[in-house]
């Protein structure tokens, strides 16, 4: 699906805040309500937007410590196969293939530095592992979630042109 600059306006103002009423979110980009709820729905009906969700603070929650992990597997274990082990674990809140020599890498959120050991001893112990690398979290230095719903470039010299953000194609 090709999105054109009002799309992209629509979903960076819905991913700044996903709250905002259409009539607002017209009023910005020069729509009507009734436009910009039919993009909407379109963007909606071709998986450009796949659903809307609050942001909730982890450490609101207690999880205030979080961790990298590195996946080392025998043989070929399949990316399923790992996925499926991983998200037996709640403390897994993302998990990847990756290019290198690990063949996964996992986001853990956790209580504690213990919390953490224990989530790696359960993990490890899956039968596929063979050994894995971690890094805990000392702090974040850019953790923006929004920034993929960025419509303006930083160094954009005109103050109306609007960029498409790198993850995007043209």
């Amino acid at each position: 699906m090709e999105l054109d600059r009002l799309d992209r306006d629509i979903i960076g103002a819905l991913v700044e805040d996903a709250r905002t009423t259409y009539a607002e979110i017209g009023h910005r980009i020069g729509l009507s309500a009734s436009a910009v709820k039919r993009r909407v729905d379109r963007l909606r009906e071709t998986g450009a937007i796949t659903g809307f969700s609050a942001r909730i603070s982890p450490q609101a929650l207690g999880w205030t410590t979080e961790a990298y992990v590195e996946l080392f597997c025998q043989g070929k274990t399949s990316p399923s196969a790992i996925g499926i082990a991983v998200a037996q674990h709640p403390e897994v809140v993302s998990a990847c293939t990756i290019t290198g020599e690990a063949d996964a890498l996992l986001h853990i959120r956790a209580t504690d530095v213990r919390h953490v050991e224990r989530v790696i001893e359960r993990i490890a112990a899956e039968p596929f592992v063979v050994r894995t690398k971690s890094s805990i979290v000392l702090s974040r230095l850019v953790d923006d979630a929004q920034r993929i719903g960025a419509t303006r470039r930083q160094d954009a010299t005109d103050p109306r042109e609007h960029a498409i953000p790198a993850a995007w194609p043209a």
